[in-house]
C-alpha cells in the first residue's frame, strides 16, 4: 500500500479536531447552526495553519446529506467525497496557476449552472493573491451577488495584496499560528497512535523549527522518523536540523561569567568542529538569554520538563542582570555582523570578546536585598535607620537631657530650596540667630552648606564687624557679610519672590526704613541690570488706507505667495481701497477667475493686520504692475549692459584694429542679484 504522509493523513476531519483555530470554528459554527451563512469567506494566515483543511470542513458541512450542519457525518456520500477530493460540486483552484482573466471568467460561466449532486457549489481559490488586476475585476460582480446555490471560499498568505474591492465582500478570517506547546501536544498523539516512540524535548526541537506550522511540524516529522529510524531523540533531532546543543551556550555563558577567555574560545571551536552555523548559535544565544532574564525577573518560570530549567536557574543567579541584558544586545547586533566579518568563525569569536572586554573582571552578582522585617502592629512607628547618619569626628558626647535644645535649628527644606542664592544665607542666618542661646559654637567643617562661612580670626572681635563710618545706611550687628548691599555691583541678579519676607522686622534688631536706602534713580543708567530695559516694541502693521497705486509693484512683488496667487499679484494694478475693500484690475481674464484670489486675500489680511475683501476686475493695466515695473528694469539694465560694452576699451581697440563687430542680440544683462555683488 502506498505510503500516506503524515500531513495528510492526520489532515483533520471535523471542526472537533482542528487545532489552534478556536476563533474561527467559533464564528462558523454558529453561523452553520443559525442557518446564518456568508456567500464568501476569506482565510488568511501563514502557510500550514489550516486554510484549505477549514474550507474543505466547510464543504463538507455546507454539502452534507444529513442537512446543513457544524456536524458533518464523514459518511455520507458528500462527505467521503470531498475528504478523496473527487466531490464535483467543490473545486479547488490555484491561483498561482489559472490567475488570468480568461480562467477566471470561464469559472464565472459555470458558476451559474446548479450543483449536479450536492446542495451547494463552492468555489475554494487557493493564494487568491496571486490573481491579476484583470481577474479581481471580472469577479466582483459574481462575487457580490453570486447565484444562491454557489458559496466562494478564498484563501491567502499574503491578503494586503488583495484589492479592497474583494475584501470588502467577504468575511475575513485571519488564522493563528500554532504555539510551541499546541504543536507538541498534536504531535506526541500522533505518534502515540503511529508507535514512535519520542523524547518530549525532541518535539519542543521540532516545534521550534515549524515556527507554527502544524504541516511543516508533521514534514519534519516524517523526516526525522525517517532519520532516527523511528526513534525520536533529541540528540538525532539536532543531529537533523543542525540546531545546537543547548549545553555548548550554557557552557558559554558560565565562562562568560567567570571571564574565561579560553573556555570561549574551546566553546567556539566546539562549535566549528560539529559545522554548525554561528548565526544560528548567536540567535539560540540571544535566546537562552532572554529565558534567563525572564527567570530573573520571575522565578520559576521555565517548566520542571524542559532540559535547560536546571542550567536557566543556575545562570540567573550567576548572572548579573545588566550583564544579561548587555549579552543579549551583543547576540543580536552581531547577526548582522556576520556578513561584514572575514569569516562566520571570526566574528563569532569577536562578539564572545566584546562581551568579555565590557564585562569588568571578577564582578559579581550583588546580594538580593533582605526583605524588610514585618512591623509588630498597625499602628507601630517606623524604626529611623541610624546606621546611615553621619557623626562629627570632633563632637563631643552630650548631655542627654540638653540633646534636644543644643542641637540647632534647622532650615526649613521649602526655604533653602525656593529662596534664591542671594537670599539663603539670610534665612538661614535669621534662623540660627533665634537659637543661639541654646547652640555652641560648631567646628568648621561642620558647617552646612546653606550657612555663611565664618570670617577670619582677625575679625572675631566680638560679633559681626561694623560697618565702614561712610555708609548711609545701618546694617544689623548679626546679619552675614552677604546681607549689606553693594551699591556698585551693577551685576548682581536681582529676585522678586513672593514668599520672601525681611528678616528684621523689629526696630530694636536695626530694621531702617525703606526711604533710607538708596533707590535705583541714585544709580547711573549703565549700572541698571537688564531687566528693567524697555523691550523692543512689535512693528505695527501697515494701514491699508495708506497703500498707494505706486507703492502696490513693491509690495506685490514681496509677497509670500507662488503659483497662480503670486501671478495674480505681480500682473494687477492697485485701484483703490474702499473701506476693506481692495480694489484691483487685471488683463488676464483667467486670473481675474482663478482661485489664487483667495490666498492673495489672505495674505493681504495678514499684511495689512486686518480681515480684507478682494475684488478684481478685467482691464487693461498700465505700468503700475509688479510685472510691468520688472520688465522695465530689466529692459533698462539691458539697455546699460549695451553701452557698457560699447563704451569698453577693450572691445573698441578689437573693433577699431582688427574690425571686430558686436553681434547684436549677443549681450545680455546679468541677473540683478549677481549685478548688486
Amino acid at each position: 500500500m502506498t505510503y500516506l504522509v503524515l500531513a495528510r493523513k492526520w489532515r483533520p476531519r471535523s471542526f472537533d479536531t482542528l487545532i489552534g483555530q478556536d476563533h474561527v470554528v467559533r464564528a462558523l459554527t454558529h453561523a452553520l447552526s443559525t442557518q446564518r451563512l456568508h456567500h464568501a469567506w476569506l482565510f488568511t494566515g501563514t502557510r500550514g495553519v489550516g486554510k484549505t483543511t477549514l474550507s474543505r470542513i466547510l464543504a463538507k458541512s455546507l454539502n452534507c446529506e444529513t442537512g446543513i450542519t457544524a456536524q458533518a457525518c464523514g459518511v455520507c456520500r458528500a462527505c467521503t467525497e470531498i475528504d478523496a477530493g473527487r466531490f464535483v460540486d467543490y473545486v479547488e483552484l490555484d491561483a498561482a496557476s489559472n490567475r488570468g482573466v480568461e480562467e477566471m471568467t470561464q469559472l464565472l460561466e459555470q458558476a451559474v449552472y446548479a450543483p449536479s449532486s450536492g446542495r451547494f457549489k463552492v468555489y475554494m481559490i487557493d493564494e487568491v493573491h496571486m490573481l491579476t488586476g484583470h481577474a479581481f475585476n471580472a469577479m466582483l460582480k459574481t462575487l457580490e451577488e453570486p447565484p444562491p446555490h454557489v458559496k466562494f471560499i478564498l484563501a491567502t498568505t499574503d491578503p494586503q495584496k488583495i484589492p479592497v474591492t474583494v475584501l470588502s465582500r467577504c468575511l475575513q478570517f485571519n488564522l493563528k499560528q500554532m504555539t510551541g506547546d499546541a504543536i507538541v501536544g498534536h504531535l506526541q498523539e500522533i505518534l502515540a497512535q503511529e508507535a514512535i516512540q519520542f523524547e518530549t524535548p525532541a518535539l519542543r526541537l521540532l516545534a521550534q523549527a515549524a515556527s507554527g506550522s502544524m504541516r511543516d511540524a508533521l514534514s519534519l516529522t516524517d523526516q526525522a522518523i525517517a532519520y532516527s529510524a523511528g526513534n525520536l531523540s533529541a540528540e538525532a533531532i539536532q543531529g537533523m536540523l543542525g540546531t545546537i546543543d543547548q549545553r555548548h551556550l550554557a557552557a558559554l555563558l558560565r565562562a562568560l561569567a567567570a571571564s574565561d577567555a579560553t573556555q570561549v574560545l574551546k566553546v567556539a571551536d566546539e562549535l566549528a568542529n560539529r559545522g554548525l552555523s554561528y548565526s544560528g548559535a548567536l540567535a539560540d544565544l540571544a535566546v537562552l538569554l532572554s529565558r534567563v532574564a525572564m527567570q530573573q525577573r520571575v522565578p520559576g518560570l521555565t517548566p520542571a520538563d524542559d532540559p535547560l530549567a536546571d542550567d536557566i536557574a543556575a545562570l540567573a543567579g550567576l548572572l548579573h542582570a545588566d550583564h544579561v541584558q548587555l549579552f543579549y544586545s551583543i547576540a543580536v547586533h552581531s547577526r548582522q555582523e556576520l556578513a561584514l566579518a572575514p569569516d562566520e568563525y571570526a566574528g563569532f569569536v569577536m562578539a564572545c570578546l566584546r562581551m568579555l572586554s565590557l564585562v569588568p573582571a571578577g564582578a559579581v552578582v550583588p546580594p538580593a536585598p533582605a526583605p524588610a522585617p514585618p512591623s509588630t502592629g498597625p499602628d507601630a512607628p517606623a524604626q529611623p535607620d541610624t546606621s546611615a547618619e553621619p557623626v562629627a569626628d570632633d563632637a563631643g558626647p552630650a548631655p542627654a537631657a540638653g540633646a534636644a535644645a543644643a542641637s540647632p535649628a534647622p532650615v526649613p527644606a521649602s526655604l533653602g530650596q525656593s529662596a534664591p542664592p542671594s537670599v539663603a544665607p539670610v534665612l538661614a542666618s535669621t534662623v540660627a540667630t533665634a537659637a543661639d542661646a541654646a547652640t555652641e559654637p560648631s567646628a568648621d567643617n561642620d558647617i552646612p552648606a546653606w550657612e555663611p562661612l565664618p570670617e577670619p580670626p582677625g575679625a572675631e572681635s566680638g560679633g559681626s564687624a561694623p560697618p565702614p563710618a561712610d555708609s548711609s545706611y545701618d546694617v544689623p550687628p548679626d546679619a552675614p557679610p552677604d546681607a549689606t548691599p553693594d551699591t556698585g555691583a551693577a551685576d548682581d541678579e536681582i529676585y522678586d519672590d513672593g514668599r520672601f519676607e525681611p528678616a528684621y522686622m523689629d526696630e530694636d534688631a536695626g530694621y531702617v526704613p525703606m526711604d533710607e536706602f538708596e533707590t535705583l534713580a541714585d544709580y547711573a543708567p549703565e549700572s541698571v541690570p537688564m531687566v528693567f530695559a524697555d523691550k523692543p516694541k512689535k512693528a505695527r502693521s501697515p494701514r491699508l488706507r495708506d497703500m498707494s497705486a505706486g507703492g502696490w509693484p513693491a509690495l506685490a512683488a514681496t509677497l509670500p505667495v507662488t503659483g497662480l496667487a503670486a501671478e495674480l499679484a505681480r500682473q494687477s494694478e492697485w485701484l483703490g481701497a474702499q473701506g476693506d475693500t481692495v480694489r484691483l484690475r487685471v488683463a488676464v481674464r483667467t486670473l481675474a477667475e482663478s482661485p489664487g484670489k483667495a490666498r492673495l486675500r489672505t495674505v493681504l489680511s495678514e499684511h495689512f493686520g486686518t480681515v480684507v475683501q478682494l475684488d478684481v476686475e478685467y482691464g487693461a493695466t498700465g505700468d503700475d504692475t509688479a510685472h510691468a515695473v520688472e520688465q522695465a528694469r530689466r529692459a533698462q539694465r539691458q539697455k546699460d549692459a549695451e553701452h557698457a560694452v560699447e563704451q569698453d576699451a577693450f572691445v573698441r581697440t578689437l573693433i577699431s584694429e582688427f574690425g571686430a563687430m558686436v553681434v547684436p542680440g549677443s549681450i545680455s544683462a546679468a541677473p540683478e542679484h549677481r549685478a548688486s555683488q
